[in-house]
């Protein structure tokens, strides 16, 4: 079923979270990253419940995937599974578990959870499209500002930049959680390894689309981009 046929929009998103319920819905990580979903799945990423296994269409990676809730409602939204899913959030033998699983639920393209892998798989996956000589896809990985912390990620961000890994995007939602931070903010961290940066309201959709679609419409693309949507606090 296609988003037309649905008709769902961004105002339907908080009734599609309300149809998810339970101890472990990790509410402050899936609100917080909502806004940012809604944009990429609306007006960035170039991947539909058609195109799913298109060898062309971008790739989007939720590292942050212990708060999947916003991700489910912004998938449901789109078609990508019936919103009939919701509310067996979490239940035995649902699809919907409380970390995505790539096998179950049509258009995840990991299973994430444990803090620290997105990010190294994303930029495998954008060096291996490079290798199949696949230019136009993007793959773009969504982490939190405190799974920075995480020592895989700082490899990931220093071999990207190396590489020039141009077709990977990663967007940081920062609530102010992290534990570690840098001087300069999260975007020196990046740019000190050769990403173009952008730090923008991550509740304002069109400042994020600017921002996510900087890659998309610049003429020599050679470096990995980074996008920082900061949020409210966690714990403001």
């Amino acid at each position: 079923m296609t988003t037309s046929e649905l008709g769902l929009d961004y105002a339907d998103l908080p009734r599609l979270l309300t149809m998810m319920t339970g101890d472990e819905k990790h509410d402050a990580s899936a609100t917080s990253t909502l806004d940012v979903l809604w944009v990429l799945y609306d007006r960035v990423l170039r991947v539909s419940p058609a195109t799913i296994d298109d060898p062309t269409r971008d790739r989007f990676l939720l590292s942050k995937g212990h708060g999947p809730m916003a991700y489910y409602a912004v998938l449901a939204a789109k078609g990508f599974f019936p919103t009939e899913w919701l509310p067996r959030f979490g239940a035995f033998d649902s699809a919907l578990g409380y970390h995505p699983d790539r096998v179950l639920i049509p258009g995840v393209e990991i299973s994430s959870g444990s803090l620290g892998h997105g990010l190294p798989l994303g930029v495998g996956m954008a060096l291996g499209l490079r290798a199949q000589g696949l230019t136009s896809p993007r793959v773009v990985v969504l982490v939190g500002d405190a799974e920075l912390d995480e020592g895989t990620n700082h490899e990931a961000i220093a071999y990207a930049g190396a590489v020039g890994l141009g077709n990977l995007t990663t967007v940081v939602v920062d609530n102010q959680s992290a534990t570690h931070g840098w001087p300069g903010g999260i975007a020196s961290r990046f740019s000190v390894n050769g990403w173009t940066t952008a730090t923008v309201d991550g509740r304002d959709h069109d400042a994020l689309e600017d921002a996510l679609l900087a890659p998309v419409t610049s003429a020599d693309r050679r470096q990995p981009h980074v996008v920082v949507a900061v949020v409210e606090p966690k714990f403001g």
